[in-house]
């Protein structure tokens, strides 16, 4: 091959192929667009696919003083849930859209479709007088086929009107709006929503006048005021919030009923069933009325404060009318006491006058100075002192001092309290060998019982004063910054359903949502604050009767300690200002601020009254606050953990059980027993000794008595927690609390008739009213107006309407009752409940002491019944 053909070869093989003709792109099919004029109260029946745009133009006419509503329902009947149709509103200044099938989520990212869908349209503001206004219904889809139905109507009743109930049907994906304008002269509104079947759960929410209007499962918590309802829904709304005078109220069904306390639906169970599958719930729908009334007005806000006011201050009026008349007839009474015993200083009014005892009772021979019925030489008194003074022929149960009423008369009794400890008593060996002897004997007096140094116990009980201010300061201040917080994200995020008020009686004020609730606590504080000055006043008289050197304070009646007095009157303040920040947002995390200071009160108070007769062994602050710690720490466990946990139940039970067992040792022994390793071998002994060798009763009756029943009553108690397993776990332990206090007062009372005393008209007077407005106080703490122990939705079924001045409901009474019932407990505690009887009665038959000889006879005039 020649050379020329063979390069002439090479460069054809090495040339590049030329280039093939591209495919054109062929040119689509233009998308058709069909466009008609529509008209209302007309079904459309029409089907649509990806290559068709159908498009239904429609015009109203509005009037700019009439507001008519318009509402579009569709209802596709194809089933292409891939695919589904699209469906999208023009108006003048708002566009909906919306997907049908409608797919909503539920809890867990459930999916919940729906095939039938009902939308109201937003209404723009007209600013003619008359202007017709077009919108527009655009229909697509990505389907080779799908057939619908729409319909576009006028809505019916759209503009709600005052006090008229109107009816309507809602369901999930066809909610429902109406709107409402404010009439002239009313500033507020309570909108009313009601139904008779409970699920399927729906949300209420008011919004304003804007488009869009959320009134969507999952968007209408956007805006607005909303709470959740099964039958019942009340939602205040104030013309201050809405510049436009007027809102949307909106009804929206839910796809599930979880919130409103009901079950989740089951997914179906199927082979091919998937998970991301969504579920056609059929026809999820529920009848309700809504109704719209005018809320109070500013005059009601007003005259109900200053009913509030005029309550309480009433008692300060009558209690500055019966300080005056006691005063006047302590003048008159003054030089007719100087022949018959007198009653103690304590218990001469409910409001504490000191008397002086007249010249005549000064040939008596003194007590003690130090001391209520001390040895003498004060407080460091020896056996043989007792033992001289119990074999003495004279006074047959006593000790009987032997300075005379000069050496008293020498120095003042208001001692400082510098220097002064309680140990200072109880480090000698002889003196605890004295209490070993002194407080196991068989009749008691409170000369037994009140044998240290009065500064010492002055400063011991102070303390409990002090303690509680303590508390009180650390426990309110984050208390108050909490509610605050609480009602501030409800007002900023609208949600209702944080705090559980009785939505139909709830008057707000300012910031605060439920104005009457906090109003109504006042009662607490006022009346604490009296009970405060009362007893400042009985100290100020007894401190002057010292100073003087009056006998009658020096020598009579029980011994006077006011630090729990003043402890009680702090608690009843605190449980007023604690219970009005629980009512700013009660709910479920802030339970404890309302019982705390009940329990505190409770224990205070059976503090005091044991204190009454066992002045040397009562519980130190301490001690005593240190236990209503526990106790207030398993109320908030017991509300956190004890619903259904038996675990808990059978801990709490057995733990009750052993408090009061250990507790009834203490009083039965009066604290001269020891807990230690043993414990056992002494309990084996006694049992084997008084049960088994010799059939022995109890040496002190009427404390086995006493404490045999506390033992039958808590032991009850316990069981009953056991096996009920009661829901509100706060309110049971206040009734353990209380049962105990009553026995325990009741006890006291039957102790003392039994001593030989009588009851004194006005503490008897006292007793009798204070139990009455105890009953009707309870009557209507027991309403239950709402509870924060089932959901929000659950709790506004118990809501109930004002039934004072059309102001207060039922819960707002307990606390006007309560408050005035307390206040009557404590001045029955600080009043001496009976007269004296015989100056020589002991209970069981003890001999009696030759009356007004030495201390202990002067001490067990009136009082002995200290053993119990």
């Amino acid at each position: 091959m020649p050379p020329a053909l063979l390069a002439w070869a090479l460069l054809w093989v090495l040339a590049p192929l030329p280039a093939l003709p591209q495919p054109q792109p062929q040119p689509q099919q233009r998308r058709r667009v069909q466009e008609k004029e529509a008209t209302f109260d007309r079904t459309y029946s029409d089907w649509v696919d990806g290559d068709l745009l159908n498009i239904y133009a429609f015009n109203h006419t509005v009037l700019r003083n009439r507001t008519e509503g318009v509402r579009v329902s569709v209802n596709v009947l194809s089933d292409h849930k891939d695919l589904p149709v699209l469906f999208v509103v023009r108006q003048k200044e708002a566009v909906v859209s919306f997907q049908v099938p409608l797919i909503l989520r539920g809890l867990y990212q459930r999916k919940y479709a729906y095939q039938e869908v009902s939308r109201t349209l937003c209404q723009p503001q007209s600013k003619a007088e008359v202007e017709t206004q077009h919108f527009y219904v655009d229909v697509s889809t990505l389907s080779l086929n799908a057939s619908y139905q729409l319909r576009v109507t006028r809505v019916e009743n759209f503009v709600l009107r005052t006090n008229e109930a109107f009816s309507f049907n809602a369901t999930a994906s066809q909610p429902q709006y109406f709107k409402y304008e404010f009439p002239e002269g009313v500033d507020s509104v309570i909108v009313k929503v009601t139904s008779a079947m409970a699920f399927p759960c729906s949300v209420i929410s008011i919004q304003d006048i804007l488009c869009p209007v959320y009134d969507l499962d999952n968007n209408v918590a956007f805006i607005g005021m909303y709470q959740t309802m099964t039958k019942k829904a009340a939602i205040t709304v104030q013309k201050k919030d809405f510049p436009s005078n007027s809102f949307y109220v909106v009804v929206v069904v839910k796809t599930e009923d979880e919130a409103c306390g009901g079950a989740l639906p089951y997914y179906p169970l199927s082979k091919h069933a998937s998970p991301d599958e969504p579920v056609d719930q059929h026809n999820r729908q529920k009848m309700l009325e809504v109704m719209v009334s005018p809320a109070i007005t500013s005059e009601a806000y007003v005259s109900s404060m200053l009913f509030c006011l005029g309550i309480f201050l009433s008692f300060y009026v009558l209690t500055l009318l019966i300080a005056c008349w006691e005063s006047c007839r302590q003048q008159k009474r003054k030089g007719l006491l100087a022949a018959m015993d007198s009653p103690s200083l304590d218990t001469a009014s409910l409001l504490g006058h000191s008397r002086s005892i007249p010249d005549s009772f000064l040939g008596h021979v003194p007590y003690d100075t130090y001391g209520y019925g001390s040895f003498e030489n004060g407080s460091s008194g020896s056996t043989e002192a007792a033992s001289g003074s119990l074999g003495s022929a004279e006074v047959s149960y006593g000790y009987v001092g032997e300075r005379s009423l000069e050496n008293v008369a020498g120095r003042p009794r208001l001692d400082s309290l510098s220097s002064v400890e309680e140990d200072d008593y109880d480090t000698l060996a002889d003196i605890d060998y004295d209490k070993n002897v002194i407080r196991t004997k068989q009749y008691l007096c409170v000369a037994d019982l009140a044998r240290k140094d009065k500064r010492v116990l002055r400063k011991k009980y102070q303390i409990y004063f002090w303690n509680i201010a303590t508390i009180a300061v650390f426990y309110a201040l984050p208390v108050i910054q909490l509610v605050i917080t609480y009602q501030t994200v409800v007002n900023v995020t609208g949600n209702q359903d944080i705090c559980y008020y009785n939505f139909l009686c709830a008057h707000p004020l300012g910031n605060l949502s439920a104005f009457n609730n906090i109003l109504s606590n006042l009662g607490y504080v006022l009346l604490g604050l009296l009970f405060l000055l009362i007893i400042l006043q009985r100290e100020i008289n007894y401190n002057r009767a010292l100073m003087r050197n009056d006998t009658h304070a020096l020598e009579c009646g029980i011994p006077k300690h006011f630090g729990l007095f003043y402890a009680m009157g702090t608690a009843l303040m605190m449980e007023g200002l604690l219970s009005a920040c629980y009512h700013v947002c009660p709910n479920y995390t802030n339970f404890q601020f309302d019982t705390s200071f009940m329990y505190m009160i409770a224990g205070l108070c059976m503090l005091k009254l044991y204190q009454k007769r066992h002045p040397d062994i009562n519980a130190s602050a301490y001690s005593a606050y240190a236990c209503l710690a526990v106790v207030i720490f398993f109320s908030v466990v017991g509300v956190v953990f004890g619903k259904g946990n038996m675990a808990f139940w059978i801990v709490f039970s057995v733990i009750h059980i052993v408090a009061t067992l250990l507790l009834s040792t203490q009083l039965y022994y009066m604290g001269r027993w020891k807990l230690d390793s043993g414990i056992l071998r002494r309990i084996l002994h006694v049992l084997y000794t008084d049960c088994v060798q010799q059939c022995s009763g109890p040496m002190y009756v009427d404390r086995m008595v006493l404490l045999v029943m506390g033992n039958i009553i808590n032991w009850s108690l316990a069981a009953y927690g056991l096996i009920v397993h009661p829901n509100d776990f706060a309110s049971y332990l206040l009734a353990i609390g209380i049962c105990n206090l009553l026995l325990y007062f009741a006890f006291y009372i039957i102790m003392k008739l039994r001593s030989g005393e009588r009851i004194k008209l006005i503490p008897l007077l006292c007793i009798i009213g204070t139990s009455v407005v105890w009953g009707f106080a309870l009557f209507f703490f027991f309403q239950g107006l709402s509870t924060w122990q089932k959901t929000p939705a659950e709790s506004r079924e118990h809501n109930r309407d004002c039934i004072l001045l059309d102001f207060f409901d039922d819960h707002d009474i307990w606390h006007f009752l309560s408050s005035i019932a307390m206040f009557g407990s404590f001045l029955v505690g600080a009043a001496r409940p009976t007269a004296m009887g015989p100056r020589g009665a002991q209970p069981g038959g003890a001999p009696a002491p030759r009356p007004a000889h030495g201390p202990s006879a002067g001490l067990s005039a009136g009082a002995a019944d200290a053993g119990r």
